[in-house]
């Protein structure tokens, strides 16, 4: 009987560690997010915090001539898209490093200075081919939105050099549809 009762007891226990509940991540809301890290609006949309800033600077002449000073060396931000918002089309004079923390999947559109479009999905789901990390390259036009059925995308971003709002060009729609007609579709979902 107590055989009987010890095997019970550990496939109860297994049962119990592999069963589907309800987290902490999965209850929490974006008003509590917003809260829980001091988030503020971002001109692109959504919600951020700058959370490092390097101490030590890039001298402006060590810079390609795209920086109007000396920048830190990188900065890093908590950044959030609630359901229905977006990031709308940007682009930056550096890379920027993306890591998704929590929430729902996040799609990144971009458009290369050659025209190219692509779309990057951001997720937890490695195995259907969603990125833990990703690079937009300096130079690309690029906004993203939290997928179908997605409560929120909370991301970090990584920026080196450092960021800076003189390095930030938020899109015009209609100067990008001159420039991209081929990339109407995009543009007219995250354009400004």
């Amino acid at each position: 009987m107590k055989k009987i009762l010890a095997v019970c007891w550990l496939i109860f226990v297994i049962l119990a560690c592999f069963s589907k509940k309800e987290t902490p991540v999965t209850n929490i809301t974006v008003q509590e997010l917003i809260a829980l890290f001091g988030l503020q609006p971002h001109p692109e949309g959504g919600y951020y915090k700058e959370t490092y800033r390097a101490k030590g600077t890039i001298a402006k002449n060590a810079l390609p001539d795209v920086f109007q000073g000396d920048r830190n060396y990188s900065t890093a931000i908590y950044y959030l898209l609630p359901e229905g918002t977006k990031s709308q089309l940007h682009r930056l004079s550096s890379d920027e490093v993306f890591h998704f923390y929590l929430g729902d999947p996040l799609t990144v559109v971009e458009i290369t200075p050659a025209g190219k479009i692509k779309k990057t999905i951001l997720g937890q789901d490695v195995k259907a081919g969603q990125s833990l990390q990703y690079i937009v390259r300096a130079g690309n036009w690029f906004g993203a939105y939290p997928n179908q059925g997605s409560r929120f995308s909370l991301i970090g971003a990584t920026v080196a050099p450092g960021f800076d709002f003189q390095d930030f060009e938020l899109g015009n729609r209609l100067d990008l549809l001159k420039q991209f007609p081929h990339a109407k579709e995009v543009i007219e979902l995250l354009g400004h």
